[in-house]
């Protein structure tokens, strides 16, 4: 499940390295590297957001037994975690993302439509199983960034050392607005609950428990909050590694079956309630997208404690005041506006700028059907934007006053849903964000929820709160936990007892 707003992807040309997969004690381990966020892929952390999918401790073994296994997981960009699985017999090889907010194993099929797909993500072929049964049945998934149809079967699914037998999958055949060419992962694996399954398909880690392959009724998640460290992260069905958190778990129980749903007594900044629990929150714990969400009104407060601004509007302000009367005399003089911030020093001709470039629909543009390519630097995507902007409107035959005027107000409207930049030498200033989970208090630092992102030679830095529009009919204001608490918070997923446990990570 996860968020669910707006799609940047993982870069073809940053590709994270899978080693080979090593024993020890028993366990599947997969080394894993990290790699940093930058501009072109800050909303991969969340790609596999589904917006509209919201609507006493028990004794673990210690690893190392055969009823408890471990799949590493891959951080590409510190925006999305993945690991490798096999399915079929043989088994055929994917990168999957390993997903609490959802409950469905899909991969791509081999009648996959997208032939561009084909060159970077394998494809589930039935023929070549042995084990292979078909359904039959369509299936279709709506994800906040797109949507997923096809077919189902079943299948053997390996994960890790664990052998699923006749798995319910869905082979994709149609895939709606999933950047696949730009991502790593192949599909995702769901790890929430079968009330939460499309075509009521049993999920993966159920039916690991069904069939006594489990020796308890959990799973823990360890995602590495240090970029500097090779390792990615571990999943582990049935146990937990005691080298990944410190001290003992502080259980939840889960309040409403379909997602890892608990409930959130209070929410502070800097150690102050916000009030805005009083009549209780609910908080859905979601590998499957790296930011928090939260309420409209209630991330709103937390940026604006952190003196956080939206950076497209800022960017976008700041070279309208700064540019705009020179950018306006150059286009009526008939320079093109791909040469005017070339011309002014903002973007260069040679697309050293360039080579990442995004598509983003302005309200001007958008009347018209048209699309504007912006490249990778902020100025200069701010540049080529408003010189656009500029030349769309005095066509119009507008004045410069009312110009300037639209233009502000367009500024204003950039990106009001998105991710908000905060001064970067200010972080250790910043208050302490805490969560009041099970009567205890769970922080985070500026540190923690605050995203440095790399862009060229240069860096800035963006809130890790982002405002979630879904919230169910009738239902206590929803929060999204994503990978930014849980890298702060190793997690137990403990289905025996239908609960969610929280220590601090190692």
């Amino acid at each position: 499940m996860a968020i669910k707003f707006l799609t940047v992807l993982c870069i073809l040309a940053s590709i994270c390295s899978l080693a080979i997969p090593s024993s020890s004690n028993g366990l599947v381990r997969i080394p894993l590297k990290k790699e940093r966020l930058n501009l072109n892929n800050i909303k991969a952390a969340r790609i596999a957001g589904k917006q509209g999918k919201y609507a006493t401790q028990s004794d673990f073994h210690n690893l190392g037994g055969s009823a408890t296994d471990v799949v590493s997981l891959k951080n590409c960009l510190d925006a999305q975690y993945y690991g490798e699985i096999g399915i079929g017999s043989p088994p055929q090889k994917f990168n999957v993302i390993f997903d609490t907010g959802s409950s469905n194993l899909w991969v791509p099929s081999s009648y996959h439509n997208f032939l561009m797909d084909s060159y970077v993500h394998s494809r589930y072929n039935a023929c070549q199983s042995s084990t292979h049964m078909e359904i039959g049945k369509n299936c279709n998934i709506h994800y906040g960034f797109g949507s997923i149809s096809g077919l189902l079967s079943k299948d053997n699914v390996q994960v890790g050392d664990l052998a699923v037998k006749d798995q319910v999958l869905i082979e994709a055949t149609n895939e709606r607005g999933v950047p696949r060419v730009q991502t790593k992962f192949d599909g995702i694996l769901g790890l929430g609950f079968p009330e939460n399954s499309a075509g009521n398909a049993m999920p993966v880690w159920h039916n690991m428990v069904q069939q006594g392959l489990l020796s308890q009724k959990i799973f823990s998640l360890w995602l590495n909050q240090h970029p500097e460290k090779s390792e990615g992260g571990e999943i582990i069905f049935g146990g937990v590694d005691y080298k990944h958190f410190k001290g003992e778990h502080t259980y939840v129980p889960v309040t409403q079956k379909g997602h890892w749903q608990i409930g959130l007594e209070d929410f502070l900044i800097a150690n102050h309630s916000t009030g805005l629990c009083v009549v209780g929150c609910a908080a859905i714990m979601d590998s499957g997208t790296s930011f928090i969400a939260g309420p409209k009104a209630m991330v709103a407060k937390i940026n604006h404690a952190m003196g956080a601004k939206r950076f497209k509007s800022m960017e976008c302000k700041k070279v309208l005041s700064q540019y705009g009367d020179m950018m306006w005399n150059l286009l009526l003089s008939g320079l093109q506006p791909d040469k005017v911030c070339s011309s002014i020093g903002l973007c260069y001709n040679n697309g050293s700028r360039h080579v990442l470039s995004k598509i983003i629909e302005t309200k001007v543009l958008h009347k018209s059907g048209k699309k504007l390519a912006i490249g990778e630097d902020l100025q200069c995507a701010a540049c080529e934007m408003t010189a656009i902007w500029i030349q769309t409107l005095l066509r119009q035959n507008k004045t410069k006053v009312k110009i300037f005027e639209y233009l502000n107000k367009l500024c204003d409207n950039l990106n009001p849903v998105g991710e908000s930049a905060v001064n970067c030498d200010n972080i250790r200033n910043l208050p302490h964000i805490s969560f009041i989970l099970g009567n205890k208090s769970f922080h985070l630092t500026p540190e923690q929820y605050i995203l440095k992102v790399i862009q060229g030679s240069s860096s800035f830095c963006i809130s890790g709160f982002i405002p979630l529009d879904a919230r169910p009919p009738q239902r206590d204001p929803l929060w999204i936990l994503g990978g930014i608490f849980m890298e702060a918070y190793h997690t137990v997923f403990d289905f025996g007892y239908h609960r969610v446990g929280f220590a601090e990570a190692a």
